[in-house]
């Protein structure tokens, strides 16, 4: 099983050397592999993609998420909302000892929703859409116009998609939610 790990993590020319004279990338690699070698079902990581470059971050994270599907319980305490989100199922974000928001990460973000869409569409002429509507941002590139719009409580995708199709082609039509970091910031900053 070892030498599976350390062909995993391209580590295997390494077997001779003492773990002090590896890399401090390396030390981490092996790390890993020593606290999941005996195939635990609960693993506890403690900012688990620190001093990682993103080459061997995603090989962890993959590991990590190879083990999640294995049936491994994941938890992990990470300041690192990018990887909240492509890893947890749930959180609970603390702050000052407190336990600030909890639940499904997914459910989460669509609770934070700002009603904020994307849309691009094919169209030379400007867009003009009712007063209703916050267009946010707008930009235009080689004949395809690129909005962010804000839509009243009450307004729905398909509201905006009415409004929109007389006026070009279009060709995508997105939800914006927040980002993990974004609720972050909203709920501990100051």
């Amino acid at each position: 099983r070892l030498k599976e790990w350390f062909q995993r993590f391209e580590i295997q020319d390494w077997w001779n050397r003492k773990v002090e004279e590896l890399s401090k990338g390396m030390q981490q690699k092996v790390q890993f592999i020593v606290t999941v070698l005996h195939e635990p079902k609960l693993l506890i990581f403690d900012e688990p993609f620190s001093g990682f470059d993103p080459v061997n971050a995603t090989l962890l994270k993959n590991e990590i998420l190879r083990l999640k599907e294995g049936g491994a319980t994941v938890i992990f305490s990470t300041h690192n909302m990018a990887s909240v989100e492509e890893i947890c199922d749930d959180i609970a974000l603390i702050n000052k000892s407190h336990v600030v928001l909890q639940g499904g990460v997914r459910n989460i973000r669509e609770s934070y929703r700002k009603n904020c869409f994307e849309v691009t569409l094919r169209s030379t002429a400007d867009i003009v859409l009712p007063e209703v509507f916050v267009v946010e941002k707008r930009d235009a590139i080689e004949g395809e116009q690129c909005l962010q719009v804000r839509l009243p409580k009450d307004a729905t995708s398909n509201d905006l998609l009415g409004a929109l199709l007389s006026q070009g082609q279009v060709m995508r039509l997105e939800e914006i939610l927040p980002s993990m970091n974004d609720i972050f910031i909203e709920k501990v900053g100051h």
